[in-house]
């Protein structure tokens, strides 16, 4: 496919980044791999945070190779919540970190369980980062001006979160749905976590951003389980509608770092039906707002992780 470049802001206008921290989730390939190498060519110190050791050394090399720069290297599966332990431990609290991508993931798989026994789409997709969030939280505070970046999907808007059955052990799974689920779960995640930062008078921003239609190995578990015609019509489409994977990192780019960016923002492209483009500020569905579900969100996913955030106590109401 030719290279399609987004027109108006490009990974060119990032800001010095020397002296900062990063850590970027599912660094190996793709938007994550695109991000960290736009971070690290900025000035940033980046940590490729990798289920896949070998992956993570190839990526390791790439970002390397491309900016002079070698990033750290981290084992992190967020299907498993000791590993999530383990990554923070090993950063310590001490440790700053500046920014915190939370762009790794699943889409539209199989059904299938985690570790610690949760549907895999919302274990990975949303309770993972929520746990790495929490875990790394006092990290982000040793650092001024700390963000957290959480990537989402258009997907969000057909999505439903059902607090009485997240784990879809009631209802038949579907793959979709059950992607969909997660991906409004992200932002839900990030207004509530936005909501105590803010009413807490914590420095840290949240903001969350989506990459359109791009480029990516995230579609391939879901293109492999699809009959060969449906799969090559989808590789079709895909051929001649998405952007690259650079351009798709770059919502989660602007959102981790313009000085203009607020918490609680969402970020994509600005281009018909936010599928390609330059980024821009985008709206989210009914679902995204409701502040009741992500209240209840956020309390289901300390019960289920384990992780609490006791100090960054439920806000008053909106």
């Amino acid at each position: 496919m030719p290279e399609q470049r987004a027109r108006g802001w490009t990974a060119d206008d990032i800001p010095s980044l020397d002296g900062q921290r990063a850590l970027v989730t599912g660094a190996n390939s793709g938007l994550g791999l695109q991000t960290a190498l736009a971070l690290a060519a900025h000035g940033a110190d980046v940590t490729l945070a990798c289920r896949d050791l070998r992956r993570g050394r190839d990526a390791q090399d790439a970002v390397a190779a491309a900016t002079g720069r070698t990033p750290r290297l981290e084992l992190l599966d967020l299907a498993d919540l000791r590993s999530v332990r383990e990554l923070a431990e090993r950063w310590g609290a001490e440790e700053p970190l500046h920014l915190l991508v939370a762009n790794a993931g699943l889409m539209a798989v199989p059904y299938g369980t985690t570790t610690d026994g949760f549907e895999r789409q919302l274990g990975t997709n949303h309770l993972g980062h929520f746990a790495l969030v929490g875990r790394l939280l006092p990290a982000l505070r040793q650092a001024p001006f700390a963000r957290v970046v959480v990537v989402s999907s258009q997907a969000h808007r057909f999505g439903r979160v059902d607090l009485d059955d997240l784990q879809w052990q009631r209802r038949r799974y579907r793959p979709w749905p059950a992607y969909g689920q997660s991906k409004l779960a992200n932002l839900l995640f990030v207004r509530e976590l936005d909501r105590r930062l803010r009413a807490h008078g914590d420095p840290v921003l949240a903001v969350a951003a989506h990459p359109g239609f791009a480029s990516s190995n995230l579609s391939s578990s879901f293109v492999a389980g699809l009959p060969a015609p449906l799969a090559a019509a989808y590789r079709w489409g895909q051929s001649r509608l998405e952007q690259s994977d650079a351009d798709g990192a770059l919502p989660s780019l602007y959102a981790a770092t313009m000085p203009d960016v607020r918490g609680g923002e969402y970020l994509g492209p600005d281009g018909f039906g936010e599928q390609r483009g330059a980024p821009t500020r985008v709206g989210r569905s009914a679902r995204a707002q409701d502040d009741d579900t992500a209240a209840r969100l956020w309390a289901a996913s300390e019960r289920l992780t384990g992780v609490t955030f006791p100090d960054l106590p439920a806000a008053p109401p909106r």
